[in-house]
């Protein structure tokens, strides 16, 4: 089977076939860098990341560009308040931006390119379209004229006619403005902001148009994948579409693919609702690789909620893999393993990459990553209350291999070292044996698995839920679940 994607610009998902057979150009839009990250940043990072690193895992070469907008309205406003230059504002931010995404095992990109080392190609390209009347000029600003390009509105799924209801009282605020969908290529400079020359007086580029010029001149006139929230499909990336195209005569990105949205307790995240909450507010409590699990935990797709019940069962769930993690580091010696090495499990690793061959379906491939952890967190009760191991060594060995493999490669996690948390015994010595012998999941796993459908649900990602559920019955576990969001269990 293929890797199926699904498209933004088709609406459909179809098999991933590059332009150059097993090379693959990526494109995600970047932070505009006045204040710290936030919760939809981190999860778009981790999404491309994660998309990056299963491409490579595939056998694909991946060239990862991802941009800094560095000049912007809200730059000048902060430098402005803070009094200092706006070079102030976007290093702080800059280094801030790296931290954060250091912490969440976030791969820096290939090419990081800043708007400002881009404004002659900026300006090349808004001359380009002049030429052809795909822009004008006035009183300074240089504007699009959408109404040249007749597919506007097809990514975003709307006509011209639909987007402009509405929004006609933008031409008499805007004056210069021939359409109220029109949008600024270059804004003539006010007095003491940062300003470059240009043919149309000194002034500095929009924000769609950075992006068109630096595809263009870090990747070519074409890329495989761009890619970004959901939140950029209309305006930035319908902007860049109808920038870019008419000069290339060609599409600019063969697969478009958006995240989706991050819901604070079932609200959409905004400052100006006061659930805004950036990666360093939520990093003071949770762990980076709790945060990144629970990320993963839905698809990229989906809107996500974040829930303190949601992040405490990610950190659950992230304690279940660590303690997996330590069963080779605990037990690996007196085992006889290598612990560099050993073959992986094929079953483990198709099943893996079945899963996520489904538009990058994270949900379904940390299954095949827990069922692994389970195995090997079973063996080791066994060896803690028995004293022998109940599974051929050879066996875990590559049940533990194949697990951190999984895990480092195309999931992105950063492994524990060892000895952190401590060596897990995971049954408490007044508990019952018969919780493990007579089904294949402990208390505390069955503890972890209904935290974790917990999490998925308020998430919406019920195919994931429906699969926990059903994994609990396999064993011979059903739950009750009753008011208030509780669930029970009992053993049939």
């Amino acid at each position: 089977m293929s890797l199926q994607v699904y498209n933004t610009a088709t609406r459909r998902r179809s098999p991933f076939v590059p332009r150059q057979d097993n090379q693959v150009s990526m494109y995600v839009c970047g932070v505009t860098v006045y204040d710290y990250c936030h919760l939809g940043h981190a999860r778009a990072y981790v999404v491309w990341d994660t998309v990056r690193r299963y491409l490579e895992w595939r056998g694909y070469g991946v060239r990862y560009v991802q941009n800094i907008t560095d000049i912007d309205d809200k730059i000048i406003r902060r430098a402005a308040a803070e009094g200092v230059p706006p070079e102030v504002i976007t290093e702080r931010y800059i280094a801030a931006y790296d931290e954060d995404m250091a912490r969440l095992n976030i791969r820096p990109a290939d090419v990081s390119p800043r708007a400002t080392q881009f404004v002659p190609e900026i300006i090349a390209l808004i001359q380009a379209l002049i030429d052809q009347d795909y822009a004008y000029p006035a009183g300074g600003d240089v504007y699009y004229a959408v109404e040249r390009f007749p597919t506007y509105g097809c990514l975003a799924g709307r006509t011209l006619e639909q987007m402009s209801a509405g929004a006609s009282g933008r031409v008499s605020e805007e004056g210069h403005k021939r359409h109220p969908l029109d949008f600024a290529l270059w804004k003539a400079a006010k007095p003491g902001e940062p300003a470059w020359d240009s043919p149309w007086g000194a002034g500095r580029p929009g924000w769609h148009i950075e992006c068109s010029a630096m595809v263009r001149g870090v990747l070519g006139e074409a890329i495989d994948i761009h890619a970004g929230g959901a939140d950029l499909i209309f305006p930035h990336h319908e902007n860049e579409i109808a920038q870019s195209e008419p000069v290339t005569r060609q599409p600019l990105a063969k697969y478009w693919l958006h995240n989706g949205f991050v819901n604070i307790q079932g609200e959409k995240m905004s400052k100006s609702l006061g659930n805004f909450r950036t990666i360093r507010d939520v990093l003071n409590h949770y762990d980076p690789m709790a945060l990144r699990l629970w990320i993963l935990q839905a698809h990229y797709r989906q809107p996500i909620d974040l829930t303190p019940e949601a992040l405490d069962a990610a950190t659950a769930g992230w304690r279940t893999l660590e303690e997996a993690l330590q069963v080779g580091h605990q037990y690996g010696s007196e085992l006889g393993w290598d612990t560099e090495w050993a073959d992986l499990e094929d079953e483990a690793i198709a099943r893996f990459k079945t899963a996520m061959d489904e538009d990058f379906n994270t949900p379904a491939g940390l299954a095949i990553v827990f069922d692994l952890a389970r195995s090997l967190r079973k063996a080791a009760n066994g060896f803690v209350h028995t004293g022998c191991w109940a599974v051929d060594p050879d066996e875990l060995h590559s049940q533990w291999q194949t697990l951190k493999h999984l895990m480092r490669k195309p999931l992105g996690f950063a492994l524990p070292k060892p000895g952190l948390p401590q060596p897990p015994v995971l049954v408490d010595p007044g508990e019952q044996i018969l919780s493990i012998t007579e089904s294949g999941f402990s208390d505390a796993d069955i503890e972890t698995l209904i935290a974790q459908r917990s999490a998925a649900k308020k998430a919406k990602n019920w195919a994931e839920a429906d699969h926990i559920r059903t994994q609990l019955q396999q064993q011979g576990i059903k739950l009750i679940d009753q008011p208030g969001g509780l669930t029970r269990w009992v053993r049939e």
